[in-house]
């Protein structure tokens, strides 16, 4: 396969480094990096020649020229704040590029919808980062379903924690109107796998919605779920240790723990790989999860009512 040029936009963020490692596994080169930060050292990992810009002004010049002399790169890889993702995947179209887009492709459905109408209008893809869809454990459990009892209605139960300090609520990430909430910023995946095995919603009551916590209950064609995130380190079930891993992530099925802690450190690669065989995930496929984190962000909470999650019962007595 010929190698692919590539442009990446948030070079300096949290997630950049998993998109410049699967660049580089996958064979391909990126040609310019944007961020306004100008700490770029991890560039030098990966992409030493990488042309660099701290202005999207002067990015999106530099690869406008490029495209007019015929040497325009194939992708955008977009890791900027969830905020601006809409903005750069129009970018991404308007210079001849597909975009890949870290999640969430937007915070409003109707945002995706619009972009899908330019994706047909630039002939180009617009493909989203959904790593947990190839997660081994997960693919597993959705074949379970699939050749399980027709009609079986699965007992669901998610939890993720994963611990962030004080800073998270200072930067765009606890900024709900540029992050989406933590509904969207670190529950996507979760809200996207679960839709994806078990089908569409009928229900979504939010027990909780705070900047550090949310959880609720989903009912879904083929599953009860009771779920809860947190970014609050004090939910964690273990004593935080600085330096020594700080996420915990659990899926029970039915009373059994679906184990899936490890095999998460590829999927980035993994996804690129699926897109650049033409097997990437579309703006369409991720309208299901997005909806569901619009309506938990707009939802009133109904505090400890129904089938709600066994934490909110340790933090009633905390």
């Amino acid at each position: 396969m010929t190698a692919k040029s590539f442009a990446l936009i948030g070079a300096c963020g949290y997630i950049a480094p998993r998109h410049l490692q699967a660049i580089r596994d996958t064979g391909n080169t990126l040609v310019a990096a944007l961020d306004r930060s100008d700490s770029a050292g991890v560039l030098d990992s990966y992409f030493p020649d990488a042309r660099f810009f701290t202005e999207f002004e002067r990015f999106d010049r530099h690869l406008e020229k490029l495209r007019r002399k015929g040497e325009g790169v194939h992708y955008v890889s977009i890791c900027s704040p969830n905020y601006l993702h809409d903005a750069h995947v129009r970018f991404a179209l308007r210079i001849g590029a597909d975009a890949i887009c870290e999640k969430p492709l937007v915070i409003n459905p109707w945002n995706a919808v619009a972009l899908g109408e330019l994706e047909k209008e630039s002939g180009r893809r617009i493909h989203t980062i959904m790593q947990l869809r190839l997660h081994p454990a997960i693919r597993r459990l959705k074949e379970q379903v699939e050749q399980g009892p027709p009609g079986k209605i699965y007992d669901v139960e998610v939890t993720y924690i994963t611990a962030r300090g004080q800073w998270y609520l200072v930067s765009w990430k606890g900024d709900e109107s540029k992050s989406g909430g933590i509904a969207a910023n670190i529950g996507i995946h979760f809200f996207d796998m679960l839709a994806w095995i078990f089908g569409t919603v009928k229900t979504n009551t939010v027990h909780l919605y705070e900047p550090q916590r949310a959880a609720g209950y989903l009912e879904l064609e083929r599953a009860r779920v009771r779920w809860f995130l947190s970014v609050n380190r004090n939910d964690l079930p273990f004593e935080w240790v600085p330096g020594k891993a700080a996420t915990f992530r659990s899926i029970r099925v039915d009373g059994g723990e679906v184990e899936f802690s490890g095999g998460f450190t590829d999927l980035h690669t993994e996804s690129y790989r699926k897109i650049l065989a033409g097997e990437g995930f579309g703006w369409q496929e991720v309208m299901p999860s997005l909806e569901m984190v619009y309506t938990i962000r707009h939802s009133q909470p109904t505090g400890c009512k129904g089938d709600y999650h066994p934490m909110l019962i340790r933090l009633k007595t905390d």
